[in-house]
């Protein structure tokens, strides 16, 4: 009998199944200064604990993608090992932060069943929960991915999707205890920019673009223990190109949004998402936000902004998502909102 993980495969899962991930993780500051060095990441609230204490938290939380990053890498070696993509992303919520010291593991809950027309593969809708040390929910998001079948004759299961919600509620936002920014240091944040100065379908250039190396993209992505095959062996697709953790766009698009959203301190919700092309080393990333909608939170002084961030790659400036044919246009690698909204972003109201 083999001992070795080889993966699972459409057919090996259930709907209601719910899968326990190895391994729990403790976050240090060299995971913190990792990540600050793999991607151009300023956000003050994330770099300098005098910072944050002004704002009212202990100390500088992890950086929300990140903490994403982490839990994410759980659910790889139980869900990804055989994936053909992941597709999407919806009803993600940052419940709590994740300070240095905090331990992290992750289950998944198996709510979404559906064979694709080839009979090759099929498509399974999981709902994640990371869990902190103390029992409490930091994260939960649902992401669904295509996975190959083991044997092509399995039978199929009974198609099931999830009613997903199109967009969470700024009611049922998460904001973290004693979050504060009625002292909110503005020059230390780097832009003078608060939540009135935004208005809805403004859209944002984030000027900036940064060139995809082979090693640091595998570099970032063992740091999150995603041992997906199709990040680094070239033997696992026909191309013989090692595809770029989608992840790794997202956490180069929020860098790079510092640039228009330094004041964009707190990503609480993902409403949802999209890996719309692959992505390559020796692609040059760009990205560039849109405002969809402003509100306020239950906590004075903190607002909430719903953005769509795109990512693309090998062309500058904002444009055009889709094509006559409305599929997404070569260039574009990542569209946070599908339905509705994606990220919903704490900012500063005075």
């Amino acid at each position: 009998m083999s001992k070795s993980n080889t993966g699972r495969f459409f057919e090996d899962y259930s709907l209601g199944e719910v899968i326990a991930h190895a391994v729990p993780r403790t976050l240090t500051e060299g995971e913190r200064a990792l990540y600050h060095a793999l991607y151009p990441a300023r956000h003050a609230l994330n770099s300098s604990d005098e910072f944050a204490r002004n704002c009212g938290l202990p100390r500088a939380p992890i950086d929300d993608w990140a903490a994403f990053h982490m839990v994410f890498g759980k659910t790889v070696p139980d869900i990804s090992l055989n994936a053909v993509a992941n597709l999407g992303y919806a009803e993600g919520r940052w419940l709590a932060p994740i300070f240095t010291g905090d331990t992290v593991q992750a289950v998944s809950e198996v709510i979404g069943l559906k064979e694709n027309t080839n009979g090759k593969t099929g498509i399974v809708y999981l709902r994640t929960r990371g869990v902190n040390q103390h029992g409490d929910s930091v994260l939960e998001y649902v992401r669904w991915a295509m996975l190959r079948k083991r044997q092509i004759s399995s039978p199929a299961p009974q198609a099931v999707l999830p009613e997903l919600d199109r967009a969470i509620d700024p009611a049922d936002l998460s904001v973290p205890e004693g979050l504060d920014f009625s002292n909110y240091a503005f020059d230390l944040a780097g832009e003078p920019y608060r939540l009135s100065a935004y208005e809805r379908g403004e859209v944002i250039d984030h000027v900036d673009a940064i060139t995809i190396e082979e090693a640091e993209h595998m570099m970032a992505t063992r740091l999150w223990q995603n041992t997906a095959k199709v990040h680094f062996d070239v033997t696992s697709r026909a191309d013989g190109k090692r595809l770029i953790y989608g992840g790794h766009v997202i956490s180069l698009a929020r860098a790079l949004s510092f640039n228009g959203l330094a004041n964009a301190q707190m990503i609480v919700a993902l409403n949802s998402g999209a890996h719309a092309n692959p992505c390559f080393a020796g692609d040059t990333i760009s990205a560039w936000s849109e405002v969809l909608d402003i509100a306020q939170t239950r906590v004075p002084g903190i607002g909430a902004m719903r953005l769509r961030l795109v990512a693309q790659k090998n062309q500058a400036g904002p444009g055009p998502l889709r094509g006559e044919d409305q599929r997404y246009l070569p260039h574009i690698l990542l569209d946070l909102k599908v339905i509705t909204a994606p990220e919903t972003i704490f900012f500063p109201v005075s």
